[in-house]
């Protein structure tokens, strides 16, 4: 089939390059030429495992390119797929002004009846609504169908998210749009057996915002029984392992630590609380709110072990950060909970240099108030306490001794449970974390 995939971004990229590889033939299309010009070389111009090599794979068959030119997408495509950026407007309800630009970009050039698959988190309703949009811009008119496939791409895992998912959504209004959605999906449903969910486009629209308010929930909660089991002297990774033997709970998203950040959860827990909020069901609006109040927490009580840890005042004390991304694997810092606690720590007077295996030119954008070294060791050089942010094994897998020369006190503070305690208490280090002992 012949597609294409407005918005290269996290999203876009990963998806117009996995739908290349298994058989369409695909136009990425971008207002950025700068990052149209990278991913036509077959790079991503954000860091993402196994995404440049699906990327230049796809590039040399002929099957993907890349475009700023949305006449020339639109002569081309049957299917156009939205993959453009829904951030958090001030109520924290979905912007969408990207979306709506998309649109006016896309539909006055749609000369012939095609289906537009939105696959960015929305309000409820959207697709409706730009379905109304595209048909009053476009030379089709009522040939143009809006239909809703969410995604559920994660960062650091998206090419195997895209190529081999847990599940596929397709919110359609007409059996024609669910058909062609079928037929395009085959190679993944047929060929890996993943599971397809036919419903209406709203239910759709909902899903993704749902699930991602449900793993906030279960991140906060067990750093809520995190602070309980401080209190009473239990360790809570050992406690949340125990109950996630219960086939009903299951270990994912039970590891205590810093929180969740990123540019999804966060976003998609405060539009689902938007959203709850203008319906009028306080009760939900009220436990989304308490989730996201743990969250916050949680950056506020590392400050405050941080603070502890260094005598009770930060000001002019060096502290060393590893890890700034929000997760391993990746070098995006958007509402990175690590590079948050640095930025607070600053404020109250700290010398914090960071570093992070990936994220050193995301964090250097972001919060350029920082001093940042290129390894672990360089940032730990004369640190009165070091701050585990990000679980990167590497940290877990440094020499406890050899970064004992580097520092001028042996405090560290693991926010992601990476270290092991014992062995760096054995090397003579004091050792913190949230809720458990290591």
């Amino acid at each position: 089939m012949k597609v294409t995939v407005i918005g290269s971004g996290h999203l876009g990229a990963p998806h117009a390059a996995g739908m290349a590889d298994i058989g369409h033939e695909v136009i990425g299309v971008d207002i950025d030429p700068a990052k149209v010009e990278t991913l036509n070389a077959g790079r991503g111009w954000f860091h993402e495992p196994e995404l440049d090599v699906l990327l230049a794979r796809n590039i040399d068959t002929g099957r993907l390119r890349f475009t700023t030119d949305f006449a020339a997408a639109a002569a081309f495509g049957d299917v156009h797929f939205l993959a453009v950026g829904t951030p958090s407007g001030p109520d924290g309800a979905y912007d969408l002004t990207q979306v709506s630009a998309a649109i006016e970009r896309l539909a006055p050039h749609l000369e012939r009846p095609c289906l537009i698959v939105g696959k960015s988190t929305v309000t409820p309703g959207t697709a409706e609504l730009i379905e109304a949009q595209a048909r009053r811009l476009s030379p089709a008119g009522d040939g143009v169908q809006v239909a809703w496939n969410p995604e559920f791409l994660r960062e650091g895992t998206a090419v195997a998210d895209t190529l081999t998912p847990d599940r596929i959504v397709l919110g359609v209004a007409t059996t024609e749009a669910e058909e062609t959605l079928r037929l395009l999906y085959a190679p993944i449903t047929s060929g890996h057996g993943c599971p397809l969910v036919v419903t209406d486009r709203i239910t759709a629209e909902m899903v993704k915002a749902t699930a991602n308010a449900y793993l906030a929930t279960r991140i906060s909660f067990v750093n809520a029984v995190a602070e309980m089991c401080t209190v009473v002297g239990a360790n809570v990774a050992e406690l949340a392992d125990a109950i996630g033997h219960d086939a009903r709970i299951g270990h994912q998203y039970l590891h205590p630590g810093l929180g969740f950040g990123g540019g999804c959860l966060p976003k998609d827990l405060h539009a689902f609380t938007a959203q709850a909020e203008r319906g009028g069901v306080a009760a939900a609006a009220e436990f989304l709110r308490g989730v996201n109040g743990v969250n916050l927490h949680m950056r506020t009580r590392a400050v405050a072990l941080a603070t502890a840890a260094v005598g009770g005042e930060v000001r002019g004390r060096r502290i060393a950060l590893w890890g700034t991304a929000f997760k391993p694997g990746i070098d995006d810092v958007r509402d990175s909970p690590a590079l948050d606690i640095a930025v607070r720590l600053h404020e109250a007077g700290a010398r914090v240099t960071a570093y992070d295996p990936q994220g050193l030119a995301m964090s250097r954008r972001s919060a350029p108030q920082l001093s940042y070294a290129t390894t672990a060791t360089e940032a730990a050089i004369d640190a009165e306490l070091i701050v585990v942010g990000t679980g990167w094994p590497e940290f877990g897998a440094l020499d406890p001794h050899v970064v004992a020369e580097r520092v001028t006190r042996r405090a560290l503070l693991d926010t992601r449970g990476v270290i092991s305690g014992r062995r760096w208490r054995a090397a003579g280090w004091s050792v913190y974390g949230l809720g458990y002992q290591s």
